[in-house]
């Protein structure tokens, strides 16, 4: 969409995790995709660096480490003189972790992961970012964390793949 001469594009990114299933060290698999109008554009999946004491944890640091790429992103977009639609919205689908994004309230569960993730809630009090619970079946990052089923693959794949009549 063009809006006053210059270019709106539309982020939406989603995160999952796959808690403590490595049974050498108990760390998750963390993994996000991000969207730009429609077309991944980044996405990761990677092992944690620190074990997480819940799937809560994990999804909220996975959903943190989505946000600092979308900083990232939004950052270059501007230099380019594109803005970018907010809030951006973010699927997960894990309401603890939705939850810890959006309060501010702190916990001795997670007073650990508080201070390095607590961004979070300054980004989507200010409306930044729109953290939204989806399920499963619906989060195309949930095959970037695990294995899944052929349903759920054959499902999210042709998200992956952007329109060759796009770029051409």
């Amino acid at each position: 969409t063009f809006t006053k001469g210059q270019l709106e594009w539309r982020l939406l990114g989603a995160s999952d995790s796959d808690w403590a299933n490595d049974k050498d060290n108990r760390k998750s698999i963390m993994a996000f995709i991000l969207f730009l109008n429609g077309i991944p554009i980044l996405w990761q999946s990677k092992q944690a660096s620190i074990v997480a004491l819940s799937t809560a944890e994990t999804e909220y640091i996975a959903l943190s480490e989505l946000a600092k790429e979308i900083l990232f992103v939004v950052q270059i977009l501007h230099s380019l003189v594109i803005s970018v639609q907010t809030p951006i919205t973010v699927h997960v689908d894990n309401m603890a972790a939705i939850f810890m994004a959006e309060n501010a309230s702190s916990n001795q569960r997670t007073r650990h992961i508080d201070v390095k993730h607590r961004f979070l809630v300054d980004l989507t009090t200010e409306g930044f970012l729109d953290v939204v619970f989806t399920n499963l079946a619906n989060n195309p990052s949930d095959g970037l964390s695990k294995n899944v089923s052929k349903e759920v693959y054959e499902c999210h794949t042709p998200k992956f793949m952007a329109d060759k009549s796009i770029v051409d």
